[in-house]
């Protein structure tokens, strides 16, 4: 209680949304922004104290800090995230602890999507605020071929449709170039008037950095690699990866400013 009211000094502005076990949560918390930034996203994405609990526990404040623009985030806090980029939807890493799927056991590609699609509320969860689920394996002509893309969504408040691959090992440059080919289709026959264009997220257990970089280069559009993992990691683990990631992000915006 003399946590809660060093924080909290002025009840009238006390967000009165939020349960006693929220704030249990939040007091926890000692970054100003980074407290301001969950609680408003408990009222907006409608977060019970155990969704709060878990996003904390996975810093997702942390892990939308180093994907591309996130550095508005510290000055948007108060409202809450404000997704109306498409690249504004990315994290790194992503956590699929709930899918089930334990760590350096063999699963294929299949058996993480269905492990997803069996858990899809805590997938969507995770993914962010505004997702909305439109299909698997959605069948798509191009040219004489039928492809598969893994996983379909649409984002309402970026106001794009979101295609997702799954990969479960290190990340090749087919794949991305397979990704472009997917995220152009969207463009050219979903997409209407006042959406923003389609973005592609590859999921990927591992990826080669320099590989990625490459292979993405100026000509690659709209299309984006991140890690998940299948186990929720110790806070050191996943602060190391935070912080690798972050250095990459840095030094790939050094370099693009040559």
């Amino acid at each position: 209680m003399r946590k809660f009211y060093e924080i909290y000094p002025i009840w009238s502005a006390v967000p009165t949304e939020l349960s006693w076990s929220h704030f249990q949560e939040l007091i926890r918390i000692d970054r100003k922004e980074e407290r301001e930034f969950y609680e408003q996203e408990s009222i907006k994405s409608n977060w019970g104290y155990r969704e709060l609990s878990r996003q904390i526990n996975t810093k997702l404040y942390d892990r939308y800090l180093i994907s591309p623009d996130k550095n508005k985030i510290i000055t948007q806090s108060q409202k809450g995230l404000i997704e109306k980029q498409p690249e504004d939807l990315l994290k790194t890493p992503y956590i699929f602890e709930f899918a089930g799927l334990k760590e350096n056991k063999n699963y294929l590609e299949t058996d993480l999507e269905k492990a997803l699609l069996s858990h899809l509320t805590e997938f969507l969860l995770e993914l962010g605020r505004g997702f909305s689920f439109v299909a698997n394996q959605q069948r798509i002509k191009i040219g004489s071929e039928y492809y598969y893309p893994d996983l379909v969504f649409y984002n309402r408040l970026a106001k794009c449709f979101v295609i997702i691959d799954l990969k479960i090992g290190k990340l090749k440059h087919q794949d991305i170039g397979q990704m472009q080919m997917y995220v152009n289709y969207y463009k050219k026959t979903q997409m209407i008037d006042g959406e923003n264009e389609p973005i592609g997220i590859l999921l990927c257990a591992d990826k080669d950095d320099a590989v990625v970089e490459m292979t993405l280069g100026d000509s690659v559009k709209n299309v984006y690699a991140s890690k998940y993992l299948t186990y929720m990691p110790s806070k050191e683990e996943l602060i190391k990866i935070i912080k690798e990631e972050k250095e990459l992000y840095e030094l790939t915006q050094e370099n693009e400013k040559k």
